[in-house]
């Protein structure tokens, strides 16, 4: 396979940001971004905005014709695979080899194993030259992790499930209930982290905590970047019992964004209360009265088209998630802070997250400004959402 080109990296990182700044637009449909080019001209680009329907090969196309550009015999870079088959759109295969599009280079394939390589071989049964980057560079890796939760949730059928904490250095949670004058939250890394959390919070669908970090914190639980998203972050609580106060700042917030999941047992006049605030609750079936059922939980959201939840709980929801082995990417945000043996731990059942960082693979760590020290960031992936 030849190496790409000067122009061709050029061009594919213009592809990568055109899709990384919709990212939150498109789902539950795959994040995507192309450019069309000839030489190191832009001719059109565009992205795939689900509310827009066009995927991203046919807006850059109307890009180029918008612009006055002819597109024959030019370059299309995009980061996945075009489509060869008809769903809400017709098949964007057909419409590149329409266009007279001459070359097409792809980052990664599209990894729904009933459609993948299909939208390849068509362009190369029409003689239009394809070229695929090859998995280990670092463009397609980059494309890659743009769609995590659209590979994982198209092959496993359910959503892609990043657990994320903030830890002191000595792998506590937070400080013993004790030490804990008042609800509210006890900071532990600096600003930049807690700014890279809310990028987390703006890539996923629904983010998902426990009762007791409700009662222990009263969070908002919000997306506070500012930037555009196609739906509101969908904030969730499991809550068996139905213990949510009333006057909680998530329930004072809530706009059609708040779900508790609670046990088929839990009181009716506390569903009724809740409903009348705007608050859906969903029973979920179980024997276990004060645990609920994860897998049940993660089968309602993707039956909503909700393709990725981020965990943010505190130790028992921690432990639940990993002992049923639905944690599929971790985040941990590491302090300089040490809290001691008292403190909580950051998973019920796990002795230290040191030891579970042993088990990630593709493995990233990024250092954060905290006032005088650093806070670092340890990403990986528990299951590998690429086939």
């Amino acid at each position: 396979m030849p190496q790409l080109s000067h122009d061709d990296e050029l061009h594919l990182r213009r592809a990568l940001t055109v899709a990384r700044d919709a990212a939150a637009l498109a789902p539950p449909n795959p994040t995507v971004g192309c450019v069309v080019a000839r030489g190191d001209t832009v001719l059109g680009e565009g992205a795939h905005l689900y509310d827009a329907r066009d995927h991203a090969e046919i807006a850059a196309l109307k890009s180029a014709a918008a612009h006055g550009h002819d597109v024959r015999g030019a370059t299309v870079y995009v980061t996945l695979e075009p489509c060869a088959h008809h769903g809400r759109t017709g098949p964007c295969a057909d419409a590149l080899i329409a266009a007279g599009i001459a070359r097409c280079v792809v980052a990664t394939v599209d990894p729904n194993s009933q459609v993948r390589g299909s939208g390849i071989a068509r362009l190369r049964d029409a003689g239009v030259e394809v070229h695929i980057v090859a998995t280990e560079d670092a463009l397609a890796r980059e494309a890659q992790r743009l769609n995590d939760a659209f590979a994982f949730s198209i092959q496993y059928g359910r959503p892609f499930v990043t657990l994320k904490a903030a830890l002191s250095v000595d792998g506590k949670l937070a400080p013993a209930p004790s030490q804990r004058t008042a609800a509210g939250p006890h900071w532990l890394t600096g600003e930049a982290a807690r700014a890279d959390v809310q990028l987390l919070r703006h890539s996923a669908d629904a983010i998902l905590t426990g009762i007791g970090t409700i009662l222990a914190d009263d969070p908002l639980l919000t997306d506070r970047t500012g930037l555009p998203r196609r739906r509101p972050l969908l904030r969730i609580v499991l809550d068996s019992r139905l213990r949510m106060p009333l006057d909680s700042r998530l329930v004072k917030s809530a706009e059609d964004d708040v779900l508790l999941f609670c046990h088929e047992t839990a009181p009716a006049h506390r569903i009724q209360g809740l409903s009348e605030l705007g608050i859906e609750v969903v029973p979920l079936e179980g024997d276990n009265a004060s645990r609920l059922d994860l897998s049940a939980a993660l089968a309602e959201l993707r039956s909503r088209s909700l393709i990725s939840l981020l965990v943010e709980a505190g130790s028992t929801v921690n432990g639940s998630f990993l002992a049923a082995d639905l944690v599929d990417r971790l985040v941990l945000y590491y302090s300089e802070i040490e809290l001691g043996g008292d403190a909580l731990p950051f998973a019920a059942g796990i002795g230290s997250p040191y030891v579970l960082q042993q088990q990630l693979h593709r493995t990233d760590r990024v250092t954060l400004p905290s006032g005088a020290g650093e806070d670092v960031r340890i990403s990986g992936y528990l299951h590998d959402p690429w086939p």
